[in-house]
């Protein structure tokens, strides 16, 4: 059997994504430190993402509305509206973050697709893989691009 095609992820196999993840998470922490232990506020907003996920999906506008969610349970309702604004402003920041290939990638991919077929399967919000993949200058590599909103399928 011959392999004439190769299907890549995205978000962190292509690029970092994670990192920009992490340090908003830990901006939400730092946040939020009044109404509890990083213990508590990181628990319970991977309970209401984890939650959400059914709703929102995965990404950056999904991420950003469980936040808001986790803000308003952790207060009591009573988030003051600094917090909320600062919640959005981390989102907004998140979603114009600069696309930063890993080392290598560029290279690799171009290596690769003087073979093979190369195909991006990635999952996420529509808009945001598109403006990621598009920033990152290696859309012309990928014979076809696939924006899940699940890869159990």
């Amino acid at each position: 059997m011959t392999i004439t095609t190769i299907g890549l992820d995205a978000d962190d196999t292509l690029w970092h994504n994670e990192t920009i993840f992490r340090l908003t998470h830990a901006r939400f922490v730092d946040l939020l430190a009044q109404h509890g232990d990083e213990a508590v506020i990181e628990a319970r907003l991977a309970e209401t993402e984890k939650r959400n996920l059914r709703l929102y999906g995965y990404g950056v506008k999904g991420f950003t509305l469980s936040m808001i969610e986790t803000a308003m349970e952790l207060t009591g309702g009573e988030a003051p509206s600094r917090v909320v604004r600062e919640i959005l402003a981390a989102g907004r920041e998140m979603l114009a973050h600069p696309v930063e290939t890993l080392p290598g990638v560029d290279e690799a991919l171009a290596a690769l697709s003087e073979k093979y077929r190369l195909v991006l399967i990635t999952k996420g919000d529509l808009m945001d893989q598109e403006r990621k993949l598009a920033a990152s200058g290696l859309g012309d590599l990928f014979a076809a691009v696939e924006i899940v909103s699940e890869k159990d399928r």
